[in-house]
Parts: C-alpha cells; sequence; structure tokens
C-alpha cells in the first residue's frame, strides 16, 4: 500500500505489522556528544562480529600503538581487530563478553599507557575514484568493519555482492527504530558531511545509481543536517527520505520495503533484487578507513534510561569496560534496576559490569522497575492471534511457539522461523506473557548447534572413508604388483629350460665350481698340479696359480 509523506515527493510503502510505541529518546539527547576518558584496563575479545575468530597476531607482554592490528582474518568472513590505545598487553585469556548466554571468549586484555600514540605504519589515505572495488574492499577489510547497526556481519563481504548481481539502489539506515537509542541521531547530527563522503566511497565500489538515506521522522536535527551536507556536496544521486515513525521501521527488510517497495525473498538478500543496505555508523567508519587511514577502534555507545544519573551519548573505544562508562556518565541511580545492552525490545540483560563494550555495542539501557516493570508469569496461549497481527515478517508466531516449545525444529524451518528478525513485537502484546522471541532464539540455537554438530560428523565420517579408501588402495595396489610378478613367473617357466628362472645363489655356486674346474684343468696340462685335483678348492687353486707365477717370474 502507498502512502505519501509529507516533505517528500517519493512514494513510500509500509510493511505488515509493527508497533507505534513511546521512544524516550529525548532523554540522552540533552547533552553533546562526550568522549570518554581510557579505563584502567581494556578486554578486546577476538569475537566481535558474524564468522571466523581472527588469528592473534600479539601475546602477553607486547607493547602495542593505538591502532596497531593484533588479530588478522583468517578467513574470508572475519573482521580484523587493532589496539584501540597505546599500552602493554598483559594477557590473553577468557572473559564473559555482551552474549545473551554469559559465554566466555578469548579476549586480549590491555593495561593503557595513558599516551594514546598512534600507531607509525598506518596506511595512508586512499583516493577512492582512482581505486578499484577490490583495493577499497581490501583497505576496509584491514579496518576491521562491520555492520555496526547490531548484525556485525564483516563489510568487506557485503560489498562484494558477486559479479553476477547489479546493484542499482544503495539504502543508508538511519532508523534507528529501537526506543531509548539515539547513537545514530547523534552521528547524523554531528558527521553528515561525513556520512555523504562515505556513501560517494561505497556507490562507486557497488557502482550504484542512487542512494536512499531513510530516516524516521521523529530525529529533525538529523535530517537537516544531513540536507544541509546534501546540499554543500550537490550530488542528485542521494537523497534523504524522512519516513514514518513505525517500530521495526529499521529493520533491513522493512526499510527496503518502505522506500521501494520492494520484497526481499524468503531465504534471500536484498543483493538478489538490486539493493545493499548500511548502516550510518559503518558507513562513516568506511569514510574514516579509505580518507583517513583509520581502522575501527571506537564507536558512539547511548547510555540511557531511568536508573543512570547523566544519561547521553559517549565516543566510546573498543574493549572499555562496561562500569567504566556507567561511572563517567555519573553512576547509577539508587532506585536502579536492571541493566540491558542494546533497547527494550531487542537487547538483553547483562549481570555483569567488567563486560567489556564490542564493535556492535550501540546502547547501555539503565532501567528502574517503575519504567520497565518486571516481566510477568507466563500463562497458557489463548490463540488471540495478536502476535501475528503485529509481526512485520507475516509469520505465525504462534505456530513458531508451539513448535519451538516441543522441539519440532524441522516443523519450525517448515515455518521460516530463521526470517524471524527477533525484533520482539510478538511477546511485546502478548497478552499471556510469553517470551516468545526467547523461545525462537534458543531454536534458531538448536538448530545451528544441530548444524555445527553434524558438519564435524561429517567432516569426520569423510576423514574415516578417505583413511579406509587409501588403505584399500594401497592393498589393491600391493596385491596387484604380486599378481604380476607371479604371472610374471609362471610366463617364464612356460617358455622352457632357456627361459627358466634360475635361484641367484644356486647360479652363483655352480658360476664358482664352473671356473674351479677350468682353472684344475689348466694346472693339470700345464703339469703343476696333482692328476686328482677333485677335491681341491678354488682358494688352494688360486694359491697354486700364485705360487707358479711367482717361481716364473725368478
Amino acid at each position: 500500500m502507498n502512502m505519501q509523506v509529507k516533505n517528500s515527493s517519493r512514494p513510500l510503502w509500509h510493511f505488515h505489522g509493527g508497533l507505534h510505541i513511546d521512544d524516550h529518546k529525548a532523554v540522552s539527547l540533552q547533552q553533546p556528544l562526550k568522549a570518554l576518558s581510557l579505563p584502567d584496563i581494556l578486554v578486546v575479545p577476538l569475537q566481535q562480529h558474524i564468522g571466523e575468530i581472527p588469528d592473534l597476531l600479539v601475546k602477553a607482554g607486547d607493547q602495542v600503538k593505538k591502532g596497531q592490528l593484533i588479530a588478522d582474518p583468517g578467513s574470508y568472513i572475519s573482521a580484523a581487530l587493532h589496539a584501540p590505545t597505546s599500552g602493554t598487553v598483559v594477557d590473553i585469556a577468557e572473559r564473559v563478553i555482551t552474549h545473551p548466554s554469559g559465554l566466555t571468549s578469548p579476549c586480549v586484555i590491555i593495561q593503557p599507557d595513558g599516551k594514546d600514540e598512534w600507531f607509525a605504519g598506518l596506511p595512508e589515505p586512499l583516493d577512492y575514484q582512482t581505486c578499484s572495488p577490490a583495493e577499497l574492499g581490501q583497505r576496509i577489510r584491514w579496518a576491521g568493519i562491520v555492520g555496526l547497526g547490531g548484525a556485525t556481519f564483516p563489510s568487506s563481504v557485503k560489498l562484494n555482492p558477486g559479479p553476477d548481481k547489479t546493484i542499482k539502489t544503495l539504502i543508508i539506515n538511519g532508523a534507528e527504530c529501537e526506543p531509548y537509542i539515539t547513537c545514530d541521531d547523534m552521528l547524523m547530527q554531528t558527521r553528515a558531511a561525513d556520512i555523504i563522503s562515505g556513501i560517494k566511497i561505497v556507490m562507486h565500489m557497488l557502482s550504484a545509481e542512487e542512494c536512499l538515506i531513510g530516516v524516521e521522522d521523529n530525529k529533525p536535527l538529523a535530517i537537516q543536517a544531513l540536507q544541509q551536507a546534501l546540499e554543500a556536496d550537490a550530488d542528485a544521486r542521494i537523497e534523504v527520505v524522512r519516513i514514518p515513525t513505525i517500530y521495526p521501521s529499521g529493520g533491513e527488510k522493512q526499510l527496503i520495503r518502505i522506500l521501494t517497495g520492494k520484497e526481499v525473498p524468503s531465504h534471500g538478500l536484498p543483493a538478489n533484487i538490486g539493493i545493499v543496505c548500511h548502516n550510518v555508523a559503518t558507513i562513516v567508519a568506511i569514510d574514516d578507513a579509505i580518507k583517513r587511514g583509520k581502522p575501527l577502534i571506537s564507536r558512539i555507545v547511548t547510555v540511557t534510561g531511568a536508573g543512570i544519573r547523566q544519561p547521553g551519548n559517549y565516543e566510546v573505544i573498543n574493549g572499555t569496560p562496561i562500569g567504566h562508562l556507567i561511572n563517567q556518565a555519573g553512576g547509577l541511580n539508587a532506585d536502579a534496576d536492571r541493566m540491558i545492552l542494546g533497547g527494550p525490545m531487542m537487547g538483553h540483560t547483562l549481570k555483569n559490569e567488567q563486560i567489556p563494550l564490542t564493535k556492535g555495542a550501540n546502547c547501555i539501557l539503565l532501567t528502574t522497575k517503575q519504567e520497565i516493570p518486571p516481566t510477568s508469569a507466563p500463562v497458557a496461549c489463548i490463540r488471540c492471534g495478536k502476535c501475528a497481527e503485529v509481526c512485520p515478517v507475516q509469520l505465525l508466531p504462534q505456530q513458531l511457539y508451539w513448535f519451538a516449545k516441543a522441539r519440532d525444529l524441522d516443523k519450525a524451518q517448515d515455518y521460516n522461523l530463521f526470517d524471524c528478525i527477533e525484533c520482539g513485537c510478538c511477546s511485546h502484546v502478548c497478552p499471556s506473557h510469553i517470551p516468545l522471541v526467547q523461545y525462537y532464539r534458543y531454536a534458531k540455537t538448536e538448530i545451528w548447534t544441530k548444524e555445527e554438530e553434524k558438519r564435524k560428523s561429517d567432516h569426520a565420517r569423510q576423514r574415516h572413508e578417505f583413511r579406509q579408501a587409501r588403505l584399500e588402495r594401497l592393498e589393491a595396489e600391493k596385491k596387484a604388483r604380486l599378481r604380476k610378478s607371479k604371472e610374471a613367473l609362471e610366463k617364464k617357466k612356460s617358455a622352457g629350460s632357456d627361459d627358466k628362472v634360475v635361484d641367484p645363489k644356486k647360479a652363483a655356486i655352480e658360476a664358482a665350481m664352473k671356473r674351479a674346474a677350468e682353472k684344475k684343468k689348466k694346472l693339470q696340462e700345464a703339469g703343476q698340479a696333482p692328476a686328482n685335483t677333485s677335491n681341491l678348492t678354488e682358494d688352494q687353486l688360486k694359491q697354486i696359480e700364485a705360487a707358479e707365477k711367482r717361481r716364473k717370474g725368478e
């Protein structure tokens, strides 16, 4: 369905479902962007992205500088890591990371020296217009840039859709639809010109014809800043589009639907329909890497909620413990109840203030019981259907819930479980207070675990089958050689006495006896040996022959 939006000539569409909820954004926009002081210790997890863990390049005791590469991507889908400041690597150890399960991961622990000195070997800035997409992609890969909207997928991979895909439209996600979070809003207000600059780099890489920057209409200052930057740049290919404020308009597929009316196919990618989508923070990181030679070592993080004394947005370096950020924001209020990484809809509760902030961390939400009441105990589903009404992906949340609860994972996949974006709309409206998204996350994790176990099992089976095949091949080759030798012997035997095979030892003895007989005969004819020499050995005959030669020589 089309709908016109005020101050925009571009037709817009809407997606199914969604929610109109209080955004609570003004509370963290009352202060300007602040820089955070250096913490006493930095904990930099190796796993901060989707894909393989990068290869560690440092060890305990090493001195590092700001921006120095400390972990190199070992596979295609991976991301580099750099030292967030100068200091000493004091340990490589397991630490709890910002994961819903509370799992640990290997981390590089750095003690800052307070100098914050940049690494001298940073690459030179690039002129993107004279560089190939491959060269620019290598720089982005070196910089360790991942999707900063929350997905943390390596950007160099996303910017290489393949030769079989033609990208017409680049979409920049400035919607920031999750309540409370304002880090992207602040970024658009403060670095609008860098966003436009980064967009032009990405358009060059993708050969895109147009770029649409989607921003919700509850961010007037951000929209104004972007429009002013565009007027100064005068690139007609780029357009700022004001979109209605509805959650979750910031979902990739939902934003594409709003701006273009196109649907990304189930289990498909936007590139399949000629579109690539990036977050505004990712675009700024790309601009920093290409034009300034800087890796991704910091980002803006929102600290907000009724539980914090000085809510606002802070520039935070990678690996900063959450507790340090909370202290810089004035500390907790007495009635602070929960600490959430992310927003109230898609975030998850954290228990430990020493957990480090990573590339994908965009908000720390500190709430009170009055602000977000404790979750009520779930009761039986009443089949009201409200969850299906608000689902932006048009799934059947109730059915997925039953399948996940019963661990019927195959059936859950049949009902497109992996199309769920975990936006939390269904849980928000459920009158039975069923934590539906938790069931979906559980089911996805179980499926991923089973697939990983199957992959390992298949790999072990293939190795065993390969070994068995190798042993069988060697045995067959051995039997073939023996059979060939046997056939050759039988062939020689059947060819007659001339072709008979003689035992080497027997042949040597016969040859020696023949030589001895010939020497005996010669000595007898010369009269130098007794007539009966049949019992003399070959050595004795040699001695007689030598004595005869000496006698003649005299």
